[in-house]
This record gives C-alpha cells, structure tokens and sequence, in this order.
C-alpha cells in the first residue's frame, strides 16, 4: 500500500526505533547494536520522510542530533522541536505547514528548507542568525514585504522563492537583490556582482525611501509589541507580589493576635490560680497579714484599670451630655 493512503501517524517510540534501526550500523555490528540499543542522545543524523507523518513528537531526547529529515510527510504545525537545540540542518519540505513557528530555540541552524508548503508569511525566524539557506519555493508568499523582513540575517547566502506568486511582480528579481546584496545565489541562479549592480540600479530612490520605511515601521510595530508584552507580563508579576505581601501580612498580623491571645489567656489563669489560692489561704487562716507580692501586683493593675475605665467612662457621659445640650439650645433656637 501506498505511504500517503495510510492513515496519518504521530511520531512514536516504535516509530524512532525502526527509522534508527534502518539507518544504522548493518551486518555484525548492526546487530551489537540492536542488541546493546541505541541511546537516543547518541544519534547525530535521523530520517523520517515518506512516513505520513501528521504530528511531531517524542523528539525531545535526541539532543545532540545536527540533521533531522521531515520532508514528504502530512505535517500541519512546527512543534516539538524546542530541545532539538543543535540542529544545523532541517527539512521540512513537502508538507502542510502553513505558518513558520516552533524554531525559536534552533540557534544554530544553518539550512532550513520549508519548500512545498502553504505558508504566506514569512516571519517567526528572529533567533535563526546562523541561517545559511533558506529554501521557500512552492508556498503562497505574494507580497513583496517579505523580502524585507530576511534583511536581518547577515549570513544568509542562498535564498529559494521560486513557485511563490511573490515571483510574477516586475521587479522581484531586482527587489530581492537590491536587499539582500549579500546573496550569492536566488532560486537556483548564481548572482554575480555585474548582475546586482546592473538590477539594483533599476531601482529609484523613492523606492529604497518607501522600503525603508515600511521595514522600521515593521520593527517598530515589533518593538512596541514586545514592550507591551513585557509591561503586561511586568503588572501580573506585581500583582501576584503585592498579593503574596498582602497574604503574608495578613497571616503575620493573624498570627500575632493569636499569640496576643495566648498571651492574655496565660495572664488571666495566673490571676485566677493566685486568687483561688490566696481564698484558700483566706479559708484556712493561713493567709498571712502582709499580702502577698504577686496579689499585692494584681490588686494594682486591677485599681489603674479600674481608674482608666472609669475616667473613660466619665469623659463618655460628659461628652454625650454635651452633645445633647447642644441639640436643646438647636432647638430653642
């Protein structure tokens, strides 16, 4: 039966066992290998194309791979390559990707091929800096716009956007070399320099004007974007801190009073203990004629609370007399 009549896989652990297998040491020390197995971090190159592969996954242990081949498959979304982080080349040709994503984490790759896609855009590349080659040809990519965007990667050589409608516009040739002076090769056509000098002379200064202008626009648009994700990133992160003070605060100060609490209750069962002694005392004439320290203290503390609450208490009746004394003279008046 045919690869593209099966029914769609996701990449599973039998899956990367048969393709490591395949493409393997073979004769005697292909079967040490099968026998002793093959630690994922140990394999350097891997090919999966022609598998009617739909998701990419279980990937993450192989940390060390350089190449990694997904090309002729049915995947619709770059993902699960995140750990994949010394990849230098990566084919991903003849699927059904539709937006570049996923590749944040790649730093270091060099050769990235998303031939024969359905991508529109060309965006999501801002940390592939090593990119070397570029290969877009057969997507959907119509605007010119794009071409600016790859003016930031300095090492970028060989660029493919050949069966794109971006290559029925008039000047697409001359756009693209103009700016990306540094490639050596388009669509599968060397540039040389009397080439670039002789197309990029077609274009007007008026055009360079308006493309350097829709290229700072466009990283301004970015710029503002990222400052703004940072400040709502920046405000939850206080958020959450100010609410973390405000919990411990709260059970700072609830704890505190608890243990005013305590406090308090110790200090009355010890007035209540020296009190039912001192009656027992009383009861037995046993209590001697100078009272002692510890009731002496109590009794003290009890007359300043009494005198403190009686004071309240008169200041209280004087102030509320005052008030009404008021309202009649209101009255009267």
């Amino acid at each position: 039966m045919n690869w593209q009549q099966d029914e769609p896989k996701v990449i599973d652990e039998e899956m990367l066992q048969q393709a490591i297998e395949e493409q393997g040491p073979q004769g005697q020390a292909g079967d040490i290998a099968k026998k002793e197995g093959i630690q994922y971090e140990d394999v350097l190159q891997l090919r999966l194309d022609y598998r009617n592969i739909l998701k990419i996954y279980h990937l993450w242990h192989f940390t060390t791979i350089t190449k990694l081949q997904l090309d002729n498959n049915v995947i619709e979304r770059i993902e699960g390559l995140e750990n994949l982080t010394n990849l230098i080349w990566l084919d991903l040709s003849f699927n059904n990707i539709e937006v570049i994503e996923g590749l944040d984490s790649l730093v270091k790759l060099q050769d990235l091929s998303l031939f024969n896609n359905r991508i529109s855009v060309i965006e999501n590349l801002d940390t592939l800096q090593n990119l070397h080659i570029l290969s877009l040809g057969n997507n959907a990519v119509a605007q010119l716009e794009n071409v600016l965007y790859l003016r930031k990667f300095k090492n970028l050589r060989t660029l493919n956007l050949a069966g794109n409608p971006i290559c029925d516009e008039e000047k697409y040739k001359i756009f693209v070399t103009a700016y990306l002076p540094d490639l050596v090769y388009l669509d599968y056509r060397l540039l040389d320099e009397q080439m670039k000098i002789a197309e990029m002379q077609q274009i007007t200064d008026a055009e360079l004007l308006e493309a350097d202008i829709s290229s700072c626009q466009e990283q301004a648009n970015q710029l503002s974007e990222t400052l703004m994700s940072l400040e709502l990133q920046l405000v939850d992160q206080l958020e959450e801190i100010i609410k973390d003070f405000e919990r411990n605060v709260s059970d700072m100060v609830g704890g505190f009073i608890e243990y005013c609490r305590d406090l308090e209750n110790q200090h009355h069962e010890q007035q209540l203990e020296i009190a039912l002694a001192t009656l027992e005392k009383v009861v037995k004439n046993e209590l001697e004629e100078e009272i002692p320290e510890d009731v002496a203290m109590i009794h003290d503390e009890e007359v300043t609370r009494n005198r403190k609450r009686i004071s309240e208490i008169e200041n209280y009746i004087s102030y509320v007399t005052d008030e009404l004394e008021d309202m009649r003279l209101s009255e009267d008046n």
